[in-house]
């Protein structure tokens, strides 16, 4: 038990604290006003004026003028105004200025309702708040005395208080807990993508580093051997100089297949594009490429054809990477055929093709892992890629790149871009946390039903006691009391309270009776209600006085 007391005392702020707290708050709330919310504010104004103070068009009969309707306008945005900082004391400042008085304040009503569902945080003070609010609402009715009394002008009271007040309130309360759960969320799910890109950035770290290390350890070695050797077969003075320029052509490749290995070791662990090796190995550079080629052995041409045209890193890195793959795959594929290198700049794109003869001798095909590579790095720069055979026998691989630096739909997510089940925005809420806020519209939906059942069961009940048009003509005055009292109909009494408010005094020394006419005219806003009155045993008076709804 002392535990659940506990839990039900609402938490006091540390008073010494609670004012710097307080204008530290809402500093930061002033610095986070937009445009959007300036003007929001200031529709609902233009709307709680127009609806409240003037035309007031659910104000009812009261119209203000003058003076009087600027103190009221004033107060009433005032109020207004004052949600924003004291939510719960301008609910209950409104409740009392708006029920004690003869005026509008329908909308100033609601509006400051919801407000204070919304913004007070603590449900032990949104209870408390609520109560109060109940309690003020039932000392204005008194005052105000609107002719309403006894069981039915507390429904009345009742459902005013639900319909203006209670259910307002729960539905602002109900946003709030929605927007809070939303929110927290979005937090959880933010962390949960950080932690997840971190995870994964180490496992790509971690995997990279160890095919570095075997690349290293394993083909960096056999490379190294290949350059020693052929470095000391140079030296041999028994070779011819046909045979020791090939020697030269194949130390040089060790040597620049070694410091291209060294640039895929460096990307794999560095987790970045080389940049030093997309600037060396460019468009430009195929010239040299080819060369190398001639001076192994290989018959190739090189055609270039329009104007150059400035390219992305990435788009020229890409060309220079399909004739360095055609090249490989001729004097693998095709040893001895005459080879043709084409870069030619077309009006919206960059052609790069390479085609070679057929071989002189038929050799078994590859793996074709190195076309897949290449047409992944095209696709990468925005490009296209044709690969097949020639319908002479031959080969070709050409590709289409865009001069414009695009990004490829396919590309890899850094770590800093989220991806696409990231993308998506936060899990659905399931099993508790969809329920959140529930309560709050549940009891709303309550109240609804409430009202409107009540309302609904007190306009099916039959109500007899009431005097039709022709009785009332039938009486006339100096008949006895008991002739009248006993043609006047009993059983049930509409619920309109006291129905001797707004009528004349009664004549001295006269007891008199009231019914509720049978005819009511209810675009006058008022009750027709008849009155019978009796001295010495005689009717004296018989008389018809509206009653104010």
């Amino acid at each position: 038990m002392t535990s659940v007391v506990q839990r039900l005392r609402p938490g006091l702020p540390d008073l010494r604290e609670a004012p710097a707290a307080f204008l530290r708050a809402h500093a930061e709330r002033l610095g986070l006003v937009t445009p959007w919310r300036v003007g929001r504010e200031v529709l609902a104004v233009l709307v709680l004026l127009c609806l409240d103070v003037f035309p007031g068009w659910i104000a009812g009969e009261w119209r203000p003028s003058g003076l009087a309707m600027v103190v009221i306008g004033s107060g009433y945005v005032a109020l207004y105004l004052a949600r924003l900082l004291f939510p719960a004391l301008a609910l209950l400042i409104g409740t009392w200025v708006v029920f004690s008085a003869d005026h509008g304040g329908v909308a100033l009503i609601i509006m400051l309702g919801y407000a204070a569902g919304y913004r007070i945080v603590s449900w032990q003070r949104a209870l408390l708040t609520a109560v109060l609010a109940l309690v003020l609402l039932m000392i204005a009715w008194d005052i105000a005395s609107p002719g309403l009394s006894g069981a039915f002008g507390s429904w009345v009271m009742l459902t005013g208080y639900c319909l203006l007040v209670a259910l307002p309130f729960l539905v602002g309360r109900y946003a709030a807990q929605r927007n809070a759960l939303v929110a927290a969320l979005r937090e959880r799910e933010a962390r949960a993508v950080r932690e997840r890109r971190m995870v994964s950035r180490q496992v790509r770290l971690r995997e990279r580093n160890r095919i570095a290390q075997d690349m290293h350890d394993s083909l960096g070695h056999r490379l190294s051997l290949i350059s020693v050797h052929a470095g000391a077969l140079a030296l041999d003075t028994g070779l011819g100089d046909r045979q020791r320029e090939a020697v030269d052509v194949l130390r040089s490749a060790a040597l620049t297949a070694m410091e291209e290995l060294r640039g895929v070791i460096g990307v794999l662990r560095r987790d970045e594009e080389p940049d030093e090796d997309q600037v060396r190995r460019t468009v430009d550079s195929i010239d040299e490429l080819v060369e190398g080629a001639r001076r192994a052995g290989v018959r190739v041409s090189l055609v270039r054809g329009g104007q150059p045209v400035p390219l992305p890193a990435k788009v020229s890195h890409a060309a220079y990477r399909i004739a360095q793959e055609g090249l490989t795959n001729a004097n693998k594929h095709a040893p001895g055929a005459s080879v043709q290198v084409t870069v030619k700049y077309e009006p919206d794109a960059l052609v790069v093709e390479v085609r070679n003869n057929p071989p002189r001798t038929k050799l078994p095909k590859g793996t074709g892992f190195g076309l897949v590579g290449l047409g992944e790095r095209v696709r990468l720069a925005g490009g296209m890629l044709h690969v097949g055979e020639l319908p002479t026998g031959g080969f070709r691989i050409a590709a289409v790149l865009p001069y414009e630096d695009t990004a490829a739909s396919g590309d890899e997510p850094s770590d800093d871009e989220p991806s696409d089940h990231e993308q998506s925005g936060p899990a659905k809420p399931t099993g508790v946390r969809k329920w959140a806020g529930v309560g709050s519209i549940l009891l709303a939906g309550i109240v609804v039903v409430v009202v409107v059942g009540g309302y609904s069961w007190l306009g099916s009940q039959p109500f007899t006691k009431v005097v039709t048009g022709e009785l009332y003509d039938s009486v006339r005055v100096g008949q006895s009391e008991a002739e009248v009292l006993a043609r006047l109909p009993g059983g049930a009494e509409p619920p309109l309270g006291d129905l001797k408010s707004d009528a004349e005094p009664e004549p001295a020394g006269s007891t008199c009776h009231y019914r509720v006419a049978d005819e009511q005219t209810y675009s006058v806003r008022a009750n027709r209600i008849v009155r019978f009155c009796f001295a010495d045993g005689k009717l004296i008076e018989k008389k018809i006085h509206l009653q104010g709804m």
